[in-house]
């Protein structure tokens, strides 16, 4: 008889899990103490072993989705055995799972479950591909891009489509064999998790009586001129697409995961796989030899922004992307649910700056006073645990890793990559991980988990100019350091005035977790160890 396999919770604050990696496909057989899953939490990655033994049937979550607690995670029995009641039964249980999150979040589940039951009725053959939840909180995705046209044959492993979700554009695989019948969400629109996205089965299938995907209501609202437009252009696009995903590399996220656990350069790989793309088995079998020569190795180029012209008497539009769409309603759920406050302090870097000198002196050493900033931030927050809390309501949580999130602009608004167990890391670590991660970040590149459980947040505004300003907290964090230019000023020095190099910085606390003594004294031993930095090996 089929074991329904539910999603572990494998910490005490652990809600819902996202399922980093499979280890068994649909098919596979399955022993006892047989990897099953790597399980994503909100502390760590683990091996989740499989307890019973038979034939996976089933997967509830693929590769990079995530879901609550308890939910079906996966099924496992005899071979060619019926689970449609047990998978129909699952509904229910998921539904009163969710019961606590907003009524946002409500509809989706009840738009998502629409669908699964418009798919019971599904031909034989035909396999409905659903939007996924590519991170904890996207509710809707956008697609970006579709590399398939209805018509075309579908391989498994194939890109599908490109979705953008309230963090990153990712891209979206085939699991299935077939010929894409329906695009569920066109190309520019946005669906609802667990909606329709696509339909692929035998050529000719008639699956018009498949439920129709529920477009958000931006896509929905689009112009005609823009539909038409995006009709004639459809063709171009296409054309455009090896350039485009040769320009950031095109590879399968399996291929990058483990390109980058074997330390290999995804750049010097010839692909294997649809227009050139990097699939498993070309890491698999990769060898330093045939690496391509240099010269031919693609740049990353940052992204694209909407030019805009300024044109007499005449207003235009710009139609919001998702993660914009998604950056206001974050920043003005955090603004009204958190009572901000602000405390100011000026720092003077006259030492901050010598110390930087002799650090950059050293042989291939180069770090940014933000390095030194994000240095000193971390290890401030050691002394003072409670600024490195969450608000959750009837409790404080305490986090136990400090990582902090560093704000970088991009063309759609405002990411927030993060660097884990920052107090841990040296200058250079910093350094390198900052230009990694903010280069990526303007040319979409980040992975979802790379933005996810940041403890505080550092915004830094010195480079344009900007003397003192204020953040909105990046929520769950309880506090966000805004930092400003280094100005040369007269200050009172052992009684005479001198020029010194003056730092403002500001820092806003959520005064649910943070009192103003507790953010006070943060502030000053950050002041310390960044006026006296030697004070940092202490």
């Amino acid at each position: 008889m089929a074991e329904v396999i539910t999603m572990p919770r494998l910490s005490d604050t652990m809600t819902e899990g996202k399922v980093a990696k499979w280890h068994k496909k649909v098919g596979d057989k399955v022993k006892e103490g047989d990897i099953l899953a790597e399980i994503e939490t909100d502390k760590a990655v683990q091996d989740f072993e499989s307890e019973v033994e038979g034939t996976l049937l089933y997967v509830g979550v693929e590769e990079g989705g995530a879901a609550a607690v308890d939910s079906i995670l996966a099924i496992i029995g005899n071979e060619g055995e019926d689970i449609s009641a047990l998978k129909g039964g699952s509904a229910p249980a998921a539904g009163a799972s969710e019961e606590k999150k907003s009524e946002e979040e409500s509809k989706t589940e009840n738009e998502a479950t629409s669908v699964e039951q418009t798919t019971a009725e599904v031909p034989a053959g035909v396999e409905v591909i659903t939007m996924p939840r590519l991170s904890d909180t996207m509710t809707e995705g956008k697609v970006a891009k579709w590399h398939k046209n209805v018509g075309d044959t579908v391989k498994e492993g194939d890109l599908l489509a490109e979705i953008e979700t309230d963090k990153a554009v990712q891209d979206f695989e085939s699991e299935f064999n077939g010929v894409l019948l329906k695009q569920g969400v066109e190309e520019g629109g946005a669906a609802p998790v667990d909606s329709v996205l696509a339909i692929i089965g035998p050529e000719g299938t008639d699956v018009s009586g498949v439920g129709a995907a529920k477009p958000a209501a931006q896509s929905s609202e689009k112009p005609a001129e823009q539909k038409a437009e995006a009709k004639t252009e459809e063709k171009p696009a296409a054309q455009a697409v090896s350039s485009s995903s040769t320009d950031r590399v095109a590879i399968s996220p399996l291929a990058k995961k483990m390109a980058q656990d074997k330390g290999v350069d995804i750049h010097g790989i010839q692909g294997s796989g649809e227009n050139g793309r990097i699939v498993k088995k070309d890491i698999e079998n990769y060898q330093p030899s045939q690496a391509k020569p240099a010269a031919s190795a693609p740049t990353v180029n940052p992204a694209a922004h909407v030019a805009l012209s300024f044109v007499q008497g005449e207003d235009t539009e710009t139609p919001n992307s998702q993660v914009r769409n998604i950056i206001a309603k974050r920043l003005a759920e955090s603004k009204f649910s958190a009572p901000h406050y602000y405390l100011m302090v000026e720092i003077n870097m006259d030492k901050a700056i010598e110390a930087r000198k002799e650090i950059n002196s050293l042989p291939d050493t180069k770090i940014s006073f933000n390095d030194m900033i994000i240095k000193a931030t971390a290890v401030a927050l050691r002394k003072h645990p409670q600024v490195n809390s969450s608000w959750a309501g009837d409790k404080v949580i305490h986090r136990g890793n400090i990582n902090i999130g560093v704000a970088v602009a991009i063309p759609d608004g405002l990411v927030v990559p993060v660097l884990k167990n920052t107090d841990q890391m040296t200058y250079t670590q910093i350094s390198a991980g900052v230009k990694d991660m903010a280069g990526r970040a303007k040319s979409k590149g980040l992975k979802a988990n790379e933005m996810e459980g940041s403890t505080f947040s550092v915004s830094n505004l010195g480079m344009f100019g900007i003397e003192t300003f204020t953040s909105i907290i990046n929520q769950p964090n309880s506090a966000i350091l805004s930092v400003g230019a280094i100005i040369e000023k007269p200050i009172v020095k052992d009684g005479q005035i001198v020029v010194g190099n003056i730092m403002k910085l500001s820092l806003a606390c959520d005064h649910r977790v943070v009192d103003g003594a507790t953010g006070a004294q943060f502030l000053q031993t950050l002041k310390t160890y960044l006026e006296s930095p030697l004070t940092l090996l202490l």
